[in-house]
Formats: structure tokens, C-alpha cells, sequence
């Protein structure tokens, strides 16, 4: 058993993100590993606090935009921690799209040494461990190759792959202006596919909502380092439709739909466990 800080900028009970839910599954599954986890906002943590941490604590470290540049050295010269990557904070950015070959010039790399002192970094495919190590051009950073859900969720998911849906396209309904709904709405309108708009709803709400119709389009704009709702259409039985710019389209495993997907995730979750445990233990 491990005494670990996780550290996030936002815990899922504040917003109900991908990259969230994802950290509160880690969460629960090195819990039941019965590792002694403290989840505590970058926001709260200063020098003062690091200071009276024990040395043989260990630190995941998910979103850290909230962590000062003096509490990020600290960490790298007294403590071992792992880097639990969801987006692209290497870059100032935070947007590999708008440069060629997702590469960008050495001046918008940031954070480089506190990527290099992590034991580990993981991210979330291949395509986002391709893009980081072109542009952090470190060894220690690994793709987890997938995301985390919980048992119930997946139960729901389950469920969703059988009802009947109907011949219409699901359009990703968000405000980000990076999700691209609009033009996503303009092209269906261009091509004459029928098309719903989904949004503004429960987690829950929301799965249950997007899986009436039988197809998910979505064209992001910028990369999605994995994309978590296109999985869970794909685990709804759904067919999806989208470009060049999500992770989890270049994954072997993607080809697989419905039950055997929802099979797959609720395997790999535990071997993603693991992973992070192992490279903790290292």
C-alpha cells in the first residue's frame, strides 16, 4: 500500500469533464487496491503544505494549471511523481493543431522540465504520446491507450447498445467553440443528413440523449488527445463519423462496437491501473 496525493486543477463533483471522470475512476480503483489516496486541488497546494508532506509520499499529477513554478521545482527535487496528461500543457497554447506536423517551435514548449522529472508521463493514445514526445522529445512518456469508467456507467452503456435508434446523425451540442458544432451543423445541413443536436444535460442525460440515433458526427477543430464521447458511441453500438484529429480513431481497438468495446474498456481500465502503480513502484 502507497500513500499518494492526486493532484487536479477540478475534481468531477465541480465539472463533469472526460479527463475528469477518468481521474475520479484512478481514484476509486487504486482505493480498492487499498492505496491511501489524498485528492487535493493545484489551487490549495503551496510550498508550506509540500513541506510538511512525508518523502515517501507519492504524487499523481493530472490538469495542473493551478500549481505555481515554485511548487512545480519543489516537486521535482523532493518528491517522485507520475504526470497524468489529459490535454497538451507543454505547449503555451495548449493546442498542437494550429502548428504543421502538430509540431510547434521551441519557444511555445513549457514545462519541459518538470515533464522530464515525472517518473512517468501517460497519455491518453497513441496519437497524443506521438504528438508530446515530438515536441517534449523525452523517454519516459507512455500512452494508457484508453479512458476509465465506472462499473455503473458501463452497466448503462451496456443497455444503451440495445435499444433501437434511429437513422439520424448526433451532433456534440457544446459552447467550446473547439468542438466545432457549428460547422459540423453546416455540413449535415450541406449534405441533407437529418441531424439532432445534443447538449446541456446530465452526464447520464446526456449518454441516454446521444445514443437515439444511430450515427455520432463530430469534426473537432483543434486534437482530442483520446475524444471520451466518441468511445461511448462507439460502446452504444453507434457509427462514427469524424476526421483526422481524434485519438481514439487511431486505436486498434476502435474497430470494435457495442459489447465487445465495453468489454474491452472494462479490462483495459484495470491494466491502466496498473501501469500507473508500476510506474510509481518503479
Amino acid at each position: 500500500m502507497s500513500k499518494i496525493v492526486f493532484l487536479a486543477d477540478v475534481y468531477a463533483e465541480q465539472h463533469c469533464g472526460g479527463g475528469e471522470l477518468s481521474n475520479q475512476e484512478l481514484i476509486s480503483l487504486l482505493r480498492k487496491k487499498e492505496h491511501e489516496v489524498l485528492a487535493t486541488h493545484t489551487s490549495q497546494v503551496k510550498v508550506e503544505f509540500l513541506e510538511k508532506v512525508e518523502r515517501n509520499v507519492k504524487f499523481i499529477i493530472a490538469n495542473f494549471l493551478g500549481l505555481s513554478e515554485d511548487v512545480k521545482k519543489y516537486l521535482q527535487e523532493n518528491f517522485e511523481y507520475v504526470i497524468y496528461e489529459h490535454d497538451h500543457k507543454y505547449l503555451t497554447s495548449r493546442d498542437p493543431s494550429v502548428f504543421s506536423d502538430y509540431l510547434a517551435p521551441e519557444s511555445e514548449v513549457i514545462n519541459k522540465d518538470f515533464y522530464a522529472s515525472a517518473r512517468a508521463v501517460f497519455c491518453q493514445s497513441k496519437l497524443h504520446k506521438e504528438v508530446a514526445t515530438k515536441n517534449l522529445k523525452l523517454d519516459n512518456i507512455h500512452s494508457v491507450g484508453g479512458n476509465l469508467w465506472d462499473d455503473k456507467t458501463l452497466h448503462l452503456l451496456e443497455n444503451l447498445n440495445k435499444k433501437n435508434k434511429k437513422d439520424k446523425y448526433s451532433i456534440w451540442d457544446s459552447s467550446n467553440p473547439i468542438k466545432n458544432t457549428a460547422l459540423t451543423v453546416a455540413y449535415c445541413i450541406r449534405k441533407g443528413l437529418p441531424y439532432e443536436l445534443v447538449g446541456n444535460l446530465s452526464y447520464n442525460q446526456f449518454l441516454n440523449k446521444i445514443t437515439d440515433n444511430d450515427k455520432f458526427i463530430f469534426l473537432p477543430q483543434t486534437l482530442e488527445t483520446l475524444c471520451r464521447v466518441a468511445v461511448e458511441c462507439r460502446m452504444s453500438g453507434m457509427t462514427v463519423i469524424t476526421n483526422s484529429k481524434i485519438g481514439a480513431a487511431k486505436e486498434d481497438w476502435f474497430k470494435l462496437k457495442g459489447k465487445d468495446l465495453i468489454d474491452y474498456m472494462a479490462n483495459r481500465k484495470h491494466e491502466i491501473c496498473e501501469l500507473v502503480e508500476s510506474k510509481l513502484d518503479e
